[in-house]
């Protein structure tokens, strides 16, 4: 196998690791910080780490593939997504997380690929495979054995139903920031951040919510920095060497890496329902991103017109490197 693709592959599987963590994580401070100024700080550590890799990157690397600047007609459909995706999924997923099992919660973000895509079919006519929609069945259907609770009063977990709204948001963003998709993916995730941590934190300043310790608030900022920033860096050079939709795929593993993480963390019991949902959602996800690659990609100097944020890996059109043999 080819070293760039071998390197490409680990950078990819390290960014799915990374993006995954951030629940268990999360919870790690909930007991320590309200949930919307974890959210406000989780975010601008994501803008902070994006700029810092746009520096090393104009810095150190020679970098040959050009984006579009982002222009006036752009900021409608990066507010909506910074609305959706960066405010107030983030802080329904922190309240969430609190009532929650962290390995619940990350089994359940799979779900955000089922909400990206229903609402792009609803909303932009995009056609689906067979394959793509019986993915989505079983996603779903995993989804809501997680989300019951036969001793509530409405049958259902608060917590894991706010998880499933905290990725419909998310879904909303994705397809928000597809009308903007040729635009340089790092400008938009550091401007996302910057703008939702700040938005976030006036809420919670708003809000009365005491600041906790310095040390936690570091944290906050560096969970947001490598879950968030030094994911979505190394997802963007992992691109360059495996293609978007390849590595699009491997990041299909991070729900996953954050329920071991949190096994390994919280020590959490296995109920009935997780065993019965995780193989369910593991044949889900194999079905939404098990597209075979038939052929090797090459990558030169190019136009790159479509970004593919961790959050976008429903979009799996080809691009025109990734037809490109060698």
């Amino acid at each position: 196998m080819d070293k760039d693709v071998v390197y490409s592959t680990l950078l990819a599987i390290a960014g799915a690791a990374l993006f995954g963590a951030s629940p268990p994580l999360s919870k790690l401070l909930l007991g320590e910080i309200e949930p919307v100024l974890l959210a406000s700080f989780l975010y601008l550590g994501s803008g902070i780490g994006l700029f810092l890799y746009k520096m090393l990157k104009s810095l150190v690397f020679n970098d040959v593939i050009k984006e579009q600047i982002i222009s006036r007609g752009d900021i409608p459909w990066l507010a909506g997504a910074i609305l959706a995706g960066g405010i107030a999924a983030p802080i329904i997923l922190m309240f969430s997380l609190r009532i929650t099992p962290a390995s619940t919660a990350s089994l359940l973000l799979n779900f955000e690929c089922v909400a990206t895509t229903t609402i792009a079919m609803i909303a932009f006519g995009e056609i689906l495979e067979r394959r793509i929609l019986g993915a989505i069945l079983l996603i779903t259907t995993a989804g809501i054995v997680l989300s019951a609770d036969p001793g509530s009063q409405y049958g259902i977990s608060i917590g894991a139903a706010g998880v499933l709204l905290a990725c419909i948001f998310w879904g909303i963003d994705n397809n928000l920031m597809r009308n903007i998709c040729n635009k340089d993916a790092a400008d938009l995730g550091m401007i996302k951040g910057l703008c939702a941590g700040t938005f976030s934190l006036i809420l919670a300043i708003s809000l009365n919510n005491p600041f906790p310790s310095l040390p936690i608030l570091l944290g906050a900022l560096f969970i947001g920095s490598i879950s968030y920033g030094l994911s979505i860096a190394l997802f963007l050079t992992a691109m360059r060497g495996l293609g978007a939709s390849r590595t699009s795929a491997w990041f299909a593993i991070a729900p996953f890496a954050g329920v071991v993480l949190s096994f390994l963390i919280f020590k959490e019991s296995i109920n009935i329902q997780f065993l019965v949902a995780l193989p369910v959602m593991i044949i889900g996800a194999m079905l939404l991103f098990g597209e075979e690659h038939r052929h090797t990609h090459a990558h030169a100097d190019i136009i790159h017109d479509h970004c593919h944020l961790p959050g976008d890996i429903y979009h799996k059109h080809e691009h025109d490197e990734d037809k490109t043999e060698k």
